[in-house]
């Protein structure tokens, strides 16, 4: 049975920084805590992008706490302001580009407790 409880010394040891922001993990079925989910905070650094990727067995969906996006999914653009939410289906390209003055802050949550991760192009 996952632990009901993560500390915020555990959180900060999920922490992965990245030359576009930062990704704080909350629960997963690696942190140890969530055996069914992933859910993360994420951090775009203003005028950086993350890069093109896709989630072959889970969907994501993210909720903007704060900032800018333009976020491609597929084909399409969408321009996401705090309080928005995009769903994005499992194996579409996507990502995200803060276009505000600040940092875009977003709340991130996976279908499955180990999210799996492909880079455009590498398949």
């Amino acid at each position: 049975m996952p632990k009901p409880y993560l500390s915020a010394s555990e959180v900060e040891e999920a922490h992965d920084e990245t030359s576009w922001g930062s990704l704080r993990w909350l629960a997963s079925r690696e942190v140890g805590n969530a055996e069914g989910l992933t859910l993360g905070r994420v951090v775009i650094r203003s005028g950086r992008s993350n890069p093109r990727h896709c989630h072959p067995s889970c969907e994501e969906v993210l909720y903007l706490l704060s900032g800018r996006l333009e976020h491609t999914l597929g084909d399409e653009t969408f321009t996401l302001r705090p309080g928005d939410t995009l769903s994005i289906p499992p194996g579409v390209f996507h990502n995200a580009r803060s276009t505000g003055e600040e940092d875009a802050e977003m709340i991130v949550a996976y279908s499955t407790g180990e999210r799996d991760f492909v880079l455009e192009g590498s398949r």
